[in-house]
């Protein structure tokens, strides 16, 4: 029996590995979080709530302009009050299921916002402006929020929430 030279074995396990790259299973490049610096990021226009009691909504829509990224999770969303003096965390809407969206350059996802109007007092929420962040990147983007204030729930909380990123387009 012939004996191959350790060396043979050895140099092609290190070829092997020095063709690897930083890529998944399925060959495609693993894509870091979206950032508010590569997207656009628009709110509205809205399905306004007219009087108290009225449920609206408010679409967010997301596009990419940069290099592939991610969104995972659910956004942060936060209503805040006159000159910053009170801020409304939004808890995900009811049943609402994160989701893990890959957008290329180009492509857009959107979420939504719904919340019943209250009458001014009475423990409604009387936002001001709305403040959106995406997972991962630690920047915010204010929008000015005119739809009147947020309704209690009774028990402390307000009647408002978020929806779960939703891939948008083809």
């Amino acid at each position: 029996m012939r004996a191959t030279p350790i060396a043979v074995p050895a140099l092609a396990a290190l070829l092997l590995l020095t063709a690897c790259d930083d890529t998944g299973d399925d060959g495609k490049q693993e894509s870091t979080a979206c950032s508010l610096d590569e997207v656009g990021l628009e709110a509205g226009p809205a399905s306004v709530a007219p009087a108290a009691g009225d449920t609206g909504e408010v679409p967010v829509s997301i596009t990419n302009r940069g290099a592939t990224c991610t969104l995972d999770g659910f956004p942060e969303v936060r209503l805040v009050g006159a000159g910053d003096s009170a801020a409304l965390d939004l808890p995900p809407a009811e049943g609402a299921r994160a989701q893990k969206l890959t957008l290329a350059e180009g492509d857009s996802a959107s979420f939504g916002i719904v919340y019943v109007r209250g009458p001014r007092g009475d423990g409604a929420f009387d936002a001001e402006d709305l403040r959106v962040v995406l997972p991962g990147d630690p920047g915010a983007r204010t929008f000015r929020w005119s739809y009147g204030p947020v309704a209690s729930d009774g028990e402390g909380g307000h009647q408002v929430s978020v929806s779960a990123y939703q891939q948008a387009g083809d």
